[in-house]
């Protein structure tokens, strides 16, 4: 009866819905490193530790009044919730149920609570003594003060700060990493030391004049003289000591410079990780940002112009020289190479991204990185340069919302103004932003005012407006003139005045920055003041 009931119970936490997000909130808060939650969470433990320590460190040499009594009751109170919901987190108890359970019954066997039970123990307690659930048990212990030996674990409330500071944890991390000449190290370290403290102690005993009366002050001053701090307090008088206290200073001084080289190395060693991650953390505090995959001329130059428009982008290339200008320039940007899966997806492809643009100079790479960014995210924008005619429909095969041929583009623009050298600068200023003329798409909007209209209606020379041409993917406009196609769609240049514009149509405008935003806000005002009177 008990086992049909643990087992029912654990199907219903599997099926509650509420149970799941309780959970994931509390995910977020404590464990995730990318939620703002956590952050939040950590800003507050990490004053909420410093003030419980200053009122202990108080509490020695003055009595607590009411009001201290009862902000160390809550601030332990707050401890044993965090203790106990780590330990919640650690493991869902019921998939562990579940998962045996639904094995003993695919393969008739007797499913043994008991058994599963023990798994679950013994998982909670691998919890238990893993480092920062220890300390976080032992900065609990100085609350119970009828045991005033245990106020020494006052000092464990400092080390619960390694929870909430990602840079202690990082040096911890290097310092793991380096485990094993750490330990060679000490090994050798703690021979000097034995070897020294002893040899001084014969040296140096009182019955020889000096001033070393047991083995212990030995220790004490061969660490002090390996470490080379020389605090005076005992100083070698006979010739054997003297040249002990020599011989354990050049050592010690060797033994400093290898330690220091190798926490060194382990830094730079890792720096690069670092640098990465602080950068992940920046985008997940962005709601949108733009994928630049390649940090080239033309990468360089759609980055200036989103900077410029301040819009959120980050950059993605495998060559050191083109990230090392992205990072003078303060541009986020992560040293690797886009056509890798985990690349692209730690970037965010699937958390916040709205678009991926492809600069690389290298077409196979473009559509390498198209055909990852499509398989992880079908529905992002993709926007790939091509440098080859040949291979735009292959990126278009490999899944770009857009193909550009910026070689190509720059010759038609030169082929068609070599012979007026007006309009050819005209265009120049426009695409270098040196005028105030600018070029811009405005959509036909369901509603607004210009929908239904035809293009003599609207009367853009009125507007200080020229109309360049309109996109669109609506077939009634197939029977037109100037029709070149784009993916799902067809740019009509120079339409007709006969023109009727339709839902969706986007229109390409040149002209003054102020005029083509008056325009904008006509259509808006258009389309919400139909809507207010439907």
């Amino acid at each position: 009866m008990l086992t049909r009931l643990i087992v029912y119970f654990a199907y219903f936490l599997k099926a509650s819905k509420r149970y799941q997000r309780t959970k994931l909130f509390f995910y977020d808060l404590l464990e995730n490193a990318g939620s703002p939650l956590k952050s939040y969470f950590d800003v507050f433990m990490i004053c909420l530790v410093m003030l419980s320590v200053f009122l202990l460190i108080y509490e020695v040499d003055h009595k607590l009044g009411e009001s201290e009594v009862l902000f160390e009751r809550c601030v332990i109170s707050l401890f044993i919730a965090e203790y106990l919901l780590r330990g919640w987190l650690y493991s869902d108890n019921h998939k562990i149920i579940l998962e045996h359970y639904e094995k003993a019954e695919y393969l008739n066997v007797p499913f043994r609570l008991g058994k599963v039970a023990g798994i679950i123990l013994a998982k909670k307690i691998k919890y238990i003594f893993t480092p920062l659930a220890l300390i976080d048990l032992l900065a609990i212990l100085p609350t119970y003060r009828p045991l005033r030996v245990m106020r020494i674990f006052l000092l464990f409330r400092l080390f619960k700060l390694f929870r909430y500071f990602n840079s202690i944890k990082v040096f911890a991390r290097i310092l793991v990493s380096r485990r094993f000449e750490l330990v060679t190290l000490g090994i050798f370290l703690g021979f000097l030391v034995f070897i020294g403290s002893t040899a001084i102690y014969l040296f140096e005993n009182p019955a020889n004049g000096g001033q070393v009366k047991n083995l212990f002050e030995g220790f004490y001053w061969a660490v002090v003289t390996v470490a080379t701090v020389g605090y005076g307090d005992i100083s070698p008088q006979t010739t054997g000591g003297r040249i002990i206290a020599m011989v354990l200073i050049l050592v010690g001084l060797g033994v400093l410079s290898f330690l220091v080289s190798i926490i060194v190395t382990a830094f730079n060693e890792e720096m690069d990780e670092l640098r990465e991650n602080s950068t992940y953390a920046a985008l997940n505090r962005f709601d949108d940002f733009i994928i630049i995959c390649g940090f080239g001329r033309v990468g360089q130059h759609i980055a200036r112009q989103l900077e410029k428009d301040q819009l959120n982008f980050v950059i993605i290339d495998p060559k050191e020289a083109n990230v090392l200008k992205a990072k003078r320039l303060g541009y986020l940007v992560i040293h690797e190479d886009a056509s890798k899966n985990g690349v692209i997806q730690n970037a965010g492809i699937n958390n916040g991204a709205t678009a991926v643009i492809c600069t690389t100079g290298d077409d196979v790479i473009n559509v390498y990185i198209t055909l990852t960014s499509r398989h992880l995210n079908p529905g992002i924008k993709i926007i790939s340069r091509a440098n080859n005619q040949d291979n735009v429909k292959k990126l278009y095969q490999a899944g770009a919302s857009n193909v550009i041929q910026p070689f190509e583009i720059a010759g038609m623009v030169v082929a068609e103004y070599i012979g007026q050298p007006v309009a050819f600068e005209a265009i120049l200023g426009i695409i270098r932003e040196e005028s105030h003329i600018i070029m811009e798409t405005l959509c036909v909007h369901p509603g607004s005012f210009i929908e239904g209209m035809s293009i003599a209606e609207i009367d853009f020379e009125k507007r200080k407006l020229m109309l360049l041409g309109i996109i669109s993917a609506n077939p009634v406009h197939q029977k037109h003139k100037n029709s070149y196609p784009i993916k799902n769609q067809h740019f009509y240049f120079n339409p007709e005045s006969y023109f009727v514009l339709r839902d969706g149509d986007l229109l390409v405008v040149i002209g003054r920055e102020y005029s083509i935003d008056y325009f904008r806000d006509q259509i808006e005002k258009s389309r919400l003041k139909r809507g207010r009177k439907r």
